[in-house]
């Protein structure tokens, strides 16, 4: 019987802390050093995902970031699923872990992401029906309005939904809201850009701060 509570307090381990440190690989830095455009984290609003990437002026590394951080959760998740044959509460702790390790990295002193392709990745191994939706929805948001942020806010606020309209287990549900919780509160400076009517659209570059006035 200890033998038997040993191996599943390993699996979760294995899972969670496996999901947590593969959430944490900062794609958007490394594919930006290595492809010669400096640092992310002094370009643009210094996040280190694939939006600002993409104001370097490189799609390509925006690419590559965006696939890079999307395939992490994707991985975390399926990880889980293997160990666990399909155990719903491992999937979505180690599918949070992931999500919390792209916020939090330990590389970077935790000061990571916003987590939006990572919460993408998330669902769409966790729980494809709700990923295609929320991904469906961030493309036509994106399309209707080109402000990235305000696609992913919808397309957070309406996975919850999204899963209890598909019938997804409760942990697939907490692990939406969980998500889509995080998601607002990474995005409190736009959304505050939002309501002014100055967000940046999609592909464009943030605006400069201004300088400050020389004392007379």
């Amino acid at each position: 019987m200890e033998s038997l509570a040993s191996a599943v307090y390993l699996t979760l381990a294995i899972a969670v802390v496996g999901g947590y440190l593969l959430g944490s690989i900062p794609f958007g830095l490394i594919a930006t050093r290595l492809g010669g455009a400096g640092d992310i984290r002094q370009i643009g609003s210094g996040n280190i995902g694939a939006t600002n990437v993409l104001r370097s002026g490189r799609k390509d590394l925006a690419l590559i970031t965006l696939l890079g951080d999307a395939g992490k959760g994707v991985v975390a998740v399926l990880l889980a699923r293997y160990l666990t044959h399909g155990n719903p509460m491992v999937i979505a702790l180690a599918g949070g872990a992931a999500f919390l390790g792209h916020l939090f990295p330990v590389w970077l002193k935790f000061k990571g992401g916003k987590g939006v392709a990572t919460f993408y990745g998330v669902l769409l191994s966790a729980a494809w029906p709700v990923g295609a939706l929320a991904a469906i929805t961030w493309l036509a948001m994106a399309a209707i309005f080109r402000i990235s942020s305000l696609a992913a806010l919808t397309a957070a606020v309406l996975a919850a939904p999204f899963a209890i309209a598909t019938d997804q287990p409760r942990p697939i549900l907490g692990l939406a809201i969980f998500m889509a919780i995080l998601i607002f509160i990474r995005h409190r400076e736009n959304i505050a850009r939002l309501l002014k009517g100055e967000e940046p659209k999609i592909g464009k570059k943030k605006p400069a701060e201004p300088a400050p006035a020389e004392a007379p």
